[in-house]
């Protein structure tokens, strides 16, 4: 007997009245995710698509892979660089454990050792916040009474990416269910939330423990290990400093930096949101909208100068590498849930992140980084903007019928 028969026969348990009936959410939710459900909708479940919510979340945690292979390299590689310099030769730890029993070693021109050194770091954050995630997702599921959707895989992966990698586990299940719990569920779950579930448990984890991530140090996964972020170095001495320190323009494009585990390379990020853009799961004007805003006020920053302050000669080109941006271009300002909806205000929603992004990095001297406060602060003005945008529909359109 298969195990789509098996499932069959326990499903008069889960039905209304059934003795399991408040744990059909979990059933359901495994059914449908290892088969095609019998119940399938056979016209379209969206306005002006076909696809269903379960490839949406595919393709969206399919898109994010090349930061994921390369968030477990580029933090072996610093981790072990760093090592190396300092004379270290042993991970501490259950990781080390772990990292020696695959076969690795304090060496960053090894692409194995790094990845395992990497891996070691990446793997249990991204665990931790899978297993949390799910626990409410299931509990809020049964709760309601409505099925387990897919939602907490994307929240999960990307929740793993935006933190820094030697981030306490502790921490990551904290985060990810302050992100998860208020920032989706209490308004109904995926497709009702407002904001976006992991930039809200990163932002929580901001402000309740600003120590561990404010971004003033870099982040490396050695204990010990001591430097300043490029946007700090920016901050403190322009690009000139940046560059001083030994960051150029093309290691920060290809990722081989210092940062949050999945922030770093920009090409990776392009590439990911590239697909996301080519499936329209993402909005191209979002991504055109933002990166126009972003190079619009770097660029007036740079022509007003400052004599004072070096952020305003940072020009927008290197906007684009440092920090977040480009990882908040490409997979968070453009979900779809907390975005504007209209043609009109994904335009106005893009610009206005890339304008505040730009502004918060240059004005802001407490705190250089600016991406995942300007796209929570447009999460709330989205539905604003699109209301704006309907009613001038509306005006126009009655004008020319008058």
């Amino acid at each position: 007997m298969s195990l789509r028969d098996k499932l069959d026969q326990l499903h008069p348990l889960f039905a209304k009245g059934g003795r399991l009936e408040k744990y059909y959410p979990i059933y359901e939710a495994v059914d449908t995710f290892l088969y095609s459900p019998n119940d399938q909708t056979l016209t379209s479940p969206h306005v002006r698509d076909g696809i269903d919510l379960k490839r949406v979340m595919i393709y969206v945690w399919l898109s994010v892979m090349p930061c994921v292979f390369v968030a477990m390299w580029n933090t072996g590689l610093q981790a072990n660089t760093a090592m190396v310099a300092m004379g270290l030769d042993t991970v501490p730890g259950w990781r080390g454990s772990l990292f020696g029993l695959l076969g690795g070693d304090v060496n960053p021109d090894s692409f194995w050792s790094n990845f395992i050194h990497g891996a070691v770091y990446f793997i249990p954050i991204y665990f931790i916040t899978f297993a949390i995630g799910a626990v409410w997702e299931i509990t809020f599921a049964t709760v309601r009474g409505h099925e387990i959707n897919e939602g907490f895989f994307v929240t999960s992966i990307l929740f793993a990416l935006i933190v820094p990698p030697d981030t306490p586990l502790w921490m990551v299940a904290l985060g990810i269910s302050f992100g998860i719990v208020i920032g989706k569920e209490v308004f109904g779950g995926t497709g009702k939330n407002f904001l976006n579930p992991a930039l809200t448990g990163r932002a929580f984890l901001y402000f309740a423990y600003p120590g561990a991530m404010s971004g003033d140090a870099v982040w490396t996964a050695v204990d010990g290990f001591s430097g300043a972020t490029p946007l700090g170095l920016a901050a403190a001495g322009g690009i000139e400093a940046v560059e001083a320190a030994g960051y150029t323009w093309g290691a920060s494009f290809l990722g081989t930096i210092q940062g949050s585990l999945g922030e770093t390379s920009t090409l990776a990020c392009l590439i990911g949101g590239a697909f996301l853009m080519i499936t329209k799961i993402a909005s191209w004007r979002i991504v055109a909208g933002m990166f126009l805003g972003m190079a619009l006020t770097a660029t007036v920053f740079n022509v007003v100068g400052s004599d004072t302050n070096p952020m305003f000669g940072v020009s927008f080109l290197w906007h684009l590498v440092l920090g977040g941006f480009a990882f908040g271009m490409m997979f968070m300002a453009t979900e779809p849930v907390s975005a504007a909806m209209t043609n009109t205000g994904r335009w106005i929603y893009g610009a206005l992140i890339g304008f505040m992004t730009v502004l918060i990095r240059v004005v802001n001297p407490a705190f250089p980084e600016g991406v995942m406060l300007a796209i929570l602060f447009c999460n709330i003005f989205a539905p604003l903007i699109d209301h704006f945008v309907v009613q001038a529909n509306i005006k126009r359109r009655n004008k020319r019928y008058a």
